[in-house]
């Protein structure tokens, strides 16, 4: 894997870091609150963890996939 990839997905990871901890501080907020159901902030949270987590899994493996194409003259 190129170094450009592999610092891109350290950088995704690092941020799917922080928005887990974002997501758990809505819910740890709305189970004090008493509230019923999970906020919608936090799920959305967790919507666009899961899509950068998704990102950084496709950078890590791109070596993988470049290794199958056709090389250009």
């Amino acid at each position: 894997m190129s170094d450009r990839f592999g610092d891109l997905a350290d950088r995704l990871e690092a941020i799917a870091e922080e928005l887990a901890e974002s997501a758990m501080i809505e819910l740890s907020s709305a189970i004090r609150r008493g509230d019923q159901q999970r906020p919608a902030t936090e799920r959305t949270l967790t919507q666009a963890r899961r899509a950068i987590d998704k990102a950084s899994h496709l950078l890590r493996n791109i070596d993988s996939h470049d290794e199958g194409s056709e090389q250009f003259d």
